[in-house]
């Protein structure tokens, strides 16, 4: 089963209007708001790809994206890029950008080694985590909060990102959190995907107070676990959403 599951054709047809959707650029300046269009656009089409509207081996002609979103190539060009890094999307020399086959069975994978670097994160955290690193937790702990409060699934997802920065911050072994990075923005599409199955936000929510009093308490084994946990479920709700998908 490929990645991009079978679920409605592309829609994405030469000279479509501007997706209006697309949330304003920061006014930061040039340089911020291609970065900001970049992101959007990446986060659309991210989704879109682990849906299925772009099915695997779907070209992505950056022409038409910009049209779509009413943009110019330069931030399709960096969020196709982005894509890339994440595995989602590989560049064919002279031929452009095309979506990824990626097999289920590949991601349940894929999140059962993550739940493995999460584990000895955790454990590790709770060990050697310092002041800063507990005030810092304590924050992303705060924010993923406001945004589940929110119903902001998207939000949440960020907040999410720096509540496990956090931890592989703390669990001070470079190497660990290098790897645990790179595996995690393999998984970002499909981890973003899950929190929209129903009541899966405030399921994790739950698991990272968890996680946050066992780090806290020096209890390596039980922040180990919390986190294996955490993230195994997250590969479970991604086969639950899969199926619902199914035409």
């Amino acid at each position: 089963m490929d990645s991009a599951i079978d679920t409605a054709p592309s829609t994405l047809k030469a000279g479509e209007p501007a997706d209006r959707s697309l949330p304003a650029a920061s006014s930061a300046g040039p340089a911020g708001g291609v970065k900001r269009k970049a992101g959007d656009i990446r986060d659309r089409l991210e989704q879109e790809i682990a849906t299925g509207t772009h099915p695997a081996g779907e070209r992505l002609d950056e022409q038409v994206i910009a049209a779509r979103f009413g943009v110019s190539r330069t931030p399709v060009r960096e969020a196709i890029n982005q894509l890339v890094a994440g595995g989602l999307v590989e560049r064919i020399p002279n031929r452009g950008a095309f979506v990824r086959a990626m097999g289920l069975a590949e991601l349940v994978e894929m999140f059962e080694v993550m739940a493995e670097l999460e584990a000895m994160a955790g454990r590790l955290a709770a060990r050697r985590i310092d002041a800063a690193g507990a005030k810092r937790l304590e924050t992303a702990l705060v924010a993923c909060e406001a945004a589940a409060d929110r119903e902001a699934h998207d939000a949440y997802y960020y907040e999410n990102e720096r509540f496990h920065e956090a931890i592989y911050d703390a669990c001070g072994n470079a190497f660990l959190a290098g790897e645990a990075r790179r595996l995690h923005l393999r998984l970002k599409a499909f981890r973003r995907l899950q929190l929209r199955f129903p009541h899966r936000m405030r399921q994790s929510l739950a698991e990272h107070r968890r996680i946050v009093a066992a780090i806290e308490a020096g209890d390596g084994p039980g922040a180990e676990a919390e986190l294996k946990g955490h993230i195994l479920v997250q590969g479970e709700r991604f086969a639950d959403l899969v199926a619902t998908l199914k035409p």
